[in-house]
């Protein structure tokens, strides 16, 4: 070995310096690896936190979870299910606008149109994540617009609100809740908002419970039309969800009220 290192003009400590390094890189490529299938195995919907539980429970890999993130990163994988809705800076001179929390969890209304929640929700399909807007009117829980695209874009939340507006007679001062998406922040939100006299009002930041008749919404629709479908392409999702809205607004009856939210919104005339 001494000889070995003379020859290369290597010192030993320098030598087995690299061997060490050389195992490292051996361990995290199996790293990796596992990474890689739990990743896999979990529908891309794993971040490193359940990934690094998978991990512990079905291979007995004990790693750390900031290892796994870092991996991960390596990896340029990453949760697909649940993105956090940051601002997004699209460019130094756009106009962001926050609004303070109007609605404040008062979920109830005195009548139609007064009151209306909205949000977005990812969705599977066999061509990729499609994605969910809906407004929903707190008065009777009465979807009032629902819009499916291949994209969470700030044109699907203004298309939604844009076929809110042909849907119903909207009065000056209607409060739209929503979270603190970026298609909620924007500049062209504001516009149309204004244009359409309503108060828009914003949930606390990484505050699911502010919005929670949206959040109580989805999981209906996915318990209930989605659950047993496997995968379903775009085109039958988008038909499965103009059949249970339908459903959902004209046949489902609402254990609080005893009636469907049409009936309730007829009632209230």
């Amino acid at each position: 070995m001494k000889a070995m290192c003379k020859f290369f003009s290597v010192s030993r400590a320098g030598y087995y310096a690299w061997v060490q390094r050389m195992e490292q890189e051996d361990r995290e490529t199996t790293n990796k690896q596992l990474i890689q299938e739990a990743y896999d195995k979990s529908h891309q919907t794993y971040g490193y936190r359940r990934i690094t539980l998978w991990l512990r429970q079905h291979k007995g890999v004990w790693l750390n979870h900031k290892r796994v993130l870092r991996l991960m990163q390596v990896l340029q994988i990453r949760s697909l299910a649940r993105r956090r809705k940051l601002f997004k800076k699209m460019a130094d001179l756009e106009i962001y606008h926050r609004y303070d929390n109007v609605l404040n969890r008062e979920f109830t209304a005195t009548r139609p149109n007064q009151k209306w929640t909205t949000d977005i929700t990812y969705l599977r399909t066999q061509q990729g994540w499609a994605y969910l807007s809906v407004i929903r009117d707190l008065f009777d829980g009465f979807i009032i617009a629902h819009e499916l695209g291949t994209e969470n874009s700030l044109a699907l939340v203004l298309n939604t609100l844009k076929q809110a507006k042909q849907n119903e007679q909207v009065q000056a001062g209607l409060l739209l809740h929503s979270d603190q998406g970026f298609q909620y922040t924007s500049h062209a939100y504001y516009t149309l908002t204004h244009e359409y006299a309503m108060t828009p009002s914003m949930s606390r930041r990484g505050n699911c419970w502010d919005n929670a008749p949206m959040e109580n919404f989805f999981g209906h629709l996915k318990e209930e039309a989605l659950q047993h479908v496997h995968l379903p392409s775009f085109q039958d999702l988008k038909q499965i969800l103009e059949d249970y809205v339908h459903f959902y607004n004209y046949e489902r009856i609402q254990l609080k009220t005893r009636q469907t939210p049409y009936e309730t919104r007829c009632l209230s005339a």
